[in-house]
């Protein structure tokens, strides 16, 4: 006999309710529900693509009070929105949202339905679902990464879970669950249950309310589901990146809006191909990406750094302005900008890492020429 739904879902509840809250900022509180804006809750959920809950608090914090409302974020630029998201990572986030806002704010109000948050830039099933089910009352399901594991291993599902199918079939589970009027804290206890008892590699099924009606527990078979595709191997690359000082200021570029980490600035420079020393490399795409020649000087320092689908290891050499003045031909902009100017610009955590380095040379230098 297949459990009740209606009976599941009371048990996950219960459970619920008797657990100790877990400290998010983007979590009501009984004296606190004005926070749970369409607004507040839509943030929170494009912070948490991506990001554990620990490293989004802060950040989430820090944005919602430069940018407090839906019509602030819209009026903001974008060159300040990704200042505010700097370290975050994923920009593309960043990115969607700001140009979401002004979709909203264009159409003068959050849109009420599924298929209206859907056509937002940026927003999936889980985000819309989230965001209707916790700030409008709608009972729509929201089925993040820890809803999805425990869904599969209640139900057994053998498909790949990153497989849109496969999701959708979840999603269609869950829709089945939800109690009238309370998807909102039963999409919450779902999460919270996949995020502290039904584990990627421990589950703790004694302490689980659907521990009974579990079929992969049952069948001895949690730690196999759920099922995901082999990971690819991760490939590597060398980058270079040229540190030119001129008259005091040092020149960063801009990246296109449409490339990855689109809108932040950097420290010029690209990708080495087979066979191509770095001083090459990097004389190259300061050809090709700003119409100027340089001379290649030290090394100034060496970054790795892993992305979610590759890694580099980022090579900053100090270079010296041969000929030709600097020109956006294959990024947004270029600026000569003051050391002390840069913390004003949004950069990615490598040339955040560059930064640090220069103002390290500096205060050396500056110790070592001194008087004795």
């Amino acid at each position: 006999m297949s459990p009740d739904p209606h009976d599941l879902a009371h048990r996950l509840l219960d459970w619920h309710r008797s657990q100790p809250a877990r400290p998010y900022p983007w979590r009501d509180e009984p004296r606190r529900t004005k926070l749970r804006t369409p607004y507040r809750v839509w943030v929170a959920e494009v912070m948490l693509q991506q990001t554990q809950t620990g490293t989004a608090g802060p950040y989430y914090e820090r944005f919602l009070a430069r940018f407090p409302t839906v019509e602030a974020l819209a009026a903001a630029s974008l060159d300040d929105v990704l200042k505010a998201w700097e370290g975050l990572g994923y920009y593309a986030r960043a990115r969607n949202l700001h140009r979401a806002a002004r979709q909203v704010v264009a159409a003068g109000e959050f849109p009420a339905t599924y298929e209206g948050w859907r056509a937002l830039p940026g927003v999936g099933d889980y985000t819309a679902g989230a965001v209707l089910s916790l700030a409008f009352g709608q009972d729509v399901p929201a089925v993040d990464g820890n809803g999805r594991r425990v869904l599969a291993r209640l139900c057994v599902v053998e498909d790949d879970v990153t497989r849109p199918a496969t999701h959708h079939r979840l999603r269609a589970i869950a829709a089945e669950l939800l109690p009238t009027g309370r998807a909102g804290a039963f999409n919450e206890a779902l999460m919270d249950l996949g995020a502290t008892v039904c584990t990627p590699r421990t589950p703790r099924c004694g302490e689980c309310p659907w521990a009974a009606d579990c079929l992969a527990r049952a069948q001895g078979r949690t730690a196999a589901l759920p099922v995901r595709a082999p990971r690819r191997q991760i490939p590597h690359y060398d980058v270079t990146a040229a540190v030119i000082q001129r008259d005091g200021r040092l020149l960063i570029a801009q990246r296109r809006p449409d490339d990855m980490l689109g809108g932040l600035w950097e420290f010029p420079g690209g990708k080495r191909e087979p066979g191509e020393s770095l001083p090459n490399c990097l004389r190259r795409e300061l050809r090709e990406e700003l119409d100027i020649e340089v001379a290649v000087g030290d090394l100034l320092t060496t970054i790795p750094h892993a992305y979610t689908h590759f890694r580099i290891t980022l090579h900053a050499f100090w270079c010296t302005l041969v000929a030709g003045e600097p020109r956006p031909i294959a990024c947004a902009d270029v600026r000569w900008v003051r050391p002390d100017e840069l913390d004003a610009y949004a950069f990615p955590v490598t040339d955040q890492r560059i930064i640090v380095a220069v103002r390290v040379a500096a205060r050396f230098a500056l110790r070592h020429s001194a008087p004795s």
